[in-house]
């Protein structure tokens, strides 16, 4: 969209204001993954993560892995900034699915799968950065589906629907407003 995703307004709200309002109440802190002038996201008052190596969101869940193992946690949960619509019971449908997993790492499924929509444990750190050194791909699903990711189900696709252009953009807001 040629803008900064985090800051681009949907229903007079900030795309990160609509993804903190989703995260917060399902788990104990958040950060946010960004590269660029972390000042622009002050008002938030979020520990901003930036990438160490600009691979993707890779780098992003690597950055968040190495901010949380030393706060105590035992897993990060991601979310794309451009995802408004996200489930309210994502987390604890991503914890469950961890728990069929070897690595008790999990994905977001509904029509297809959603990677980025991830829960992470921070036992994965080393292995992610390994796997990004080595140079191969650099995708969430390479990553995911080489850790035995277990999917959780969820029946709504919209819920994940991403906001890439002026006319998702636009979609959303008529979603907002057909809600009100």
């Amino acid at each position: 969209m040629g803008a900064d995703k985090a800051l681009i307004r949907l229903g007079g709200e900030t795309l990160l204001s609509h993804a903190i309002a989703r995260l917060e109440p399902q788990v104990e802190r958040l950060g946010v993954s960004a590269n660029g002038d972390a000042a622009r996201l002050t008002a938030y008052g979020l520990p901003v993560l930036p990438d160490a190596t600009p691979l993707g969101p890779l780098a992003g869940i690597l950055a968040a892995l190495r901010w949380a193992a030393p706060l105590g946690a035992t897993a990060i949960v991601t979310l794309p900034v451009d995802t408004p619509f996200a489930p309210g019971d994502l987390v604890p449908r991503l914890c469950l699915a961890a728990e069929t997993s070897p690595s008790g790492c999990a994905i977001a499924s509904a029509a297809k799968d959603h990677p980025a929509c991830g829960l992470w444990p921070v036992t994965l750190a080393e292995p992610l950065a390994a796997f990004l050194a080595s140079g191969g791909s650099a995708k969430v699903m390479t990553f995911a589906e080489a850790h035995h990711a277990a999917r959780a189900a969820f029946p709504d696709e919209a819920a994940f629907q991403n906001l890439n252009t002026p006319q998702d953009l636009a979609a959303a807001e008529a979603l907002l407003r057909a809600a009100q």
